[in-house]
């Protein structure tokens, strides 16, 4: 179930609140253009700065508005454990299909405290659980160790690997085997992370190019020669546009992106910024190579 372009949704703001109107659309731009599964109210849907009440409803929203045609992986993730359990607990009774954990960011905790953080929401939900290990936001890095003691538990099911380290697929593929689910959080890194045994992605990328991130996606995985050849050749199509979207802090580069497409404004809650000119010119330079705009 999850696998394949999955994306990072992001939060459309008017005035400063949710812009429902446009979320609604965003979602079923993506049931229409082959995205595999919908991931609300992570680090791309600014989920530091939205409200509890704000980070429920577009859960409940993507979920609704998705009926059941795609796979929502909720965003719960806290530097509190507690917090984490509730946000967790909420998604599954809304009815998402797994949660999304980040590792707690600013408290540093150690390998057992992080093993602990995650078993205890284990324990409390029957959500499947997808750590999601990323260093340069969260400081820490779990290691291959603690993810090995986690997948023995029963609702831990695989990991957003966001440290751009590709030996680590080779690591996890060892010690955890295929069952243990390996999507990259680095979308400049998708065609060498399958290669090694990923399974697809959670991507910023197919917020604005969800068409091609899923073709490319498909063919990622296949192993015949021409599958290969199309894949390499999609993956160079979208580089110039992943490495747009990290030109500044995301989902800044995103959101004005979406703007230009027409799929939302490009608002972000501060401590985020609207990007600079000098970076709108080299995000429309990679929409238009890309021809998502002409």
């Amino acid at each position: 179930m999850f696998k394949g372009s999955n994306v990072a949704l992001i939060t459309p703001f008017k005035d400063d609140r949710l812009d429902i109107d446009s979320y609604i659309k965003l979602i079923h731009f993506h049931i229409e253009n082959g995205t595999s599964g919908l991931v609300p109210a992570g680090t791309t849907g600014e989920s530091p700065t939205l409200s509890h009440e704000e980070h429920q409803k577009v859960i409940d929203l993507c979920i609704q508005e998705s009926g059941g045609k795609l796979p929502v992986i909720a965003g719960t993730g806290s530097n509190s454990t507690q917090e984490a359990i509730s946000l967790t607990a909420h998604a599954e009774r809304a009815g998402a299909n797994a949660a999304l954990i980040v590792t707690p960011y600013y408290n540093k905790p150690t390998q057992e405290g992080l093993y602990q953080h995650y078993k205890a929401i284990n324990d409390k939900c029957g959500l499947p659980i997808i750590i999601y290990n990323i260093p340069g936001r969260s400081v820490i890095d779990m290691s291959v160790e603690t993810m090995t003691r986690l997948f023995e538990l029963k609702n831990i099911v695989g990991v957003k690997d966001a440290t751009g380290d590709l030996d680590r697929v080779d690591k996890q593929l060892k010690a955890m085997g295929k069952e243990f689910i390996q999507l990259t959080g680095n979308d400049d890194n998708a065609l060498e992370f399958n290669k090694r045994g990923g399974v697809g992605t959670i991507s910023v990328t197919a917020n604005i190019a969800p068409k091609l991130c899923s073709e490319f996606q498909t063919l990622s995985v296949l192993s015949d020669d021409k599958s290969k050849k199309e894949a390499k050749n999609f993956d160079k199509i979208l580089q110039p546009l992943h490495n747009a979207m990290f030109i500044e802090s995301n989902p800044s580069p995103v959101k004005f992106a979406a703007k230009q497409l027409g799929l939302c404004d490009d608002e972000v809650r501060l401590p985020l910024v609207k990007v600079t000119e000098q970076s709108k010119e080299i995000i429309n330079k990679a929409l238009w190579s890309t021809k998502l705009i002409k």
